[in-house]
């Protein structure tokens, strides 16, 4: 079972602390597997954690939050090596491709090496749900804001560009990305960018955002445009999902 059509959930959330488990798969992560259509089986969901250096740690919480949801979760490491044969065959057997957070211009550059890049738009088109969170959010577009360069945070232009729009993360609890996106737009360095505050999430159907949810109340998305010289942002008002299970 995949998509329809080619499907993007791009988040600022996902995770959330779990009681027995360090981390838990929030509303936003069950809803990239509603989204996939997958029914009668275990959805089957790709874990990438590209963007943290394939941390060994982290990939055992996301295989325990995938187990306590009910999920079957694959990690794709490419350090030191790819640990699969065929890394498009891979990509292409799960429901959904969940990517972590961590550094953008890192992921994209050892995406790159291995083709990775290639991979992922074919798999999005043959109906694989691609998803994730900050670097996992930001890598599906034209660029973006980021501190994978440092503290200072710095535009990202070199995106996968699946989506051709720029990508604002952690809108509303990173102080400097809402000025730095603003500026990035008003200059033409940025195209028009869809951001979202922590725990929100924008769904595409092909490059057309459907709609913007939420996992926590009070957030929003937002559309920042340029006109004349200026950026003008619109809020989007997201749709509450309902809380997993824990």
């Amino acid at each position: 079972m995949t998509a329809l059509e080619p499907t993007i959930l791009a988040t600022s959330g996902g995770h959330r602390t779990g009681g027995r488990t360090r981390v838990l798969f929030d509303a936003l992560v069950h809803h990239a597997v509603e989204l996939s259509g997958v029914h009668g089986r275990r959805p089957r969901i790709l874990y990438v954690g590209t963007a943290v250096g394939d941390s060994e740690h982290m990939a055992a919480r996301m295989s325990e939050a995938a187990r306590v949801a009910g999920f079957d979760l694959t990690p794709l490491l490419l350090f030191p090596m790819p640990n699969v044969d065929d890394i498009e065959g891979t990509v292409r057997a799960h429901d959904v491709v969940w990517v972590m957070g961590g550094s953008v211009a890192n992921l994209l550059a050892v995406w790159r090496v291995h083709g990775l890049d290639g991979v992922m738009r074919r798999a999005w088109q043959a109906g694989v749900v691609l998803a994730g969170v900050s670097a996992g959010s930001l890598c599906w577009f034209e660029g973006g804001a980021t501190d994978s360069f440092g503290p200072e945070l710095r535009a990202v232009t070199n995106g996968l560009g699946l989506l051709p729009y720029a990508n604002g993360v952690h809108y509303d609890s990173d102080p400097g990305r809402r000025p730095l996106i603003h500026r990035l737009v008003a200059d033409g360095t940025l195209p028009t960018a869809h951001c979202t505050d922590d725990g929100v999430g924008l769904v595409y159907r092909g490059t057309e955002l459907i709609e913007a949810v939420t996992e926590l109340p009070k957030k929003d998305a937002y559309l920042v445009t340029r006109e004349g010289e200026q950026a003008v942002e619109r809020r989007i008002e997201p749709r509450l999902l309902p809380t997993p299970a824990p």
